[in-house]
């Protein structure tokens, strides 16, 4: 059996999101239930030099939106970094998963093997696509999913694993 790189990529980002969008959904209704005002949330961090919650859910979607677009033959399109509600966030979240299910999986085939250039901050990233797949795009897609679990469920939301999983 042969595991084409979209069965191994796209399907695991959206559920990946798709279960941070269930986080933040009781993240929101924590904050409601609680009376606190969700911005608390949004632009909590766990230590000061720490991205808030609202940057963990965007690079979740940013780097795996990039990335697979770039696999995919793409150039992505800019998103404006504007997100300061759940509601906002699970926006940007249902804007990447529209992105992602329009990558078909013939414009994936042979990325494993292509030089694939990922711009950043820090200067370009250069690597073959597996590399770029595995260890950067799921690796930051399960490390901010986690950041963001972690600074709700720190909050007091009543979290566990099968909502981070998205069982639930």
């Amino acid at each position: 059996m042969s595991l084409s790189v979209h069965e191994a990529s796209v399907p695991a980002v959206i559920k990946a999101l798709t279960a941070l969008s269930g986080v933040l959904d009781k993240g929101e209704a924590h904050a409601k239930a609680k009376g606190t005002d969700e911005a608390n949330y949004v632009t909590m961090r766990l230590v000061p030099d720490m991205l808030p919650l609202s940057a963990q859910v965007r690079i979740a979607c940013d780097i795996p939106r990039r990335g697979l677009l770039r696999m995919a033959g793409q150039e992505p399109e800019a998103m404006e970094d504007k997100e300061g509600s759940f509601a906002d966030l699970r926006e940007r979240i249902a804007a990447t998963i529209a992105v992602l299910q329009a990558i078909t999986p013939e414009s994936m085939e042979g990325s494993e093997t292509r030089t694939i250039t990922l711009p950043s901050p820090r200067g370009d990233l250069v690597m073959q696509g597996k590399d770029l797949l595995f260890s950067f795009v799921l690796a930051n897609l399960h490390f901010h999913c986690t950041m963001a679990y972690a600074l709700l469920r720190g909050a007091g939301v009543e979290l566990g694993k099968a909502d981070y999983m998205g069982a639930s």
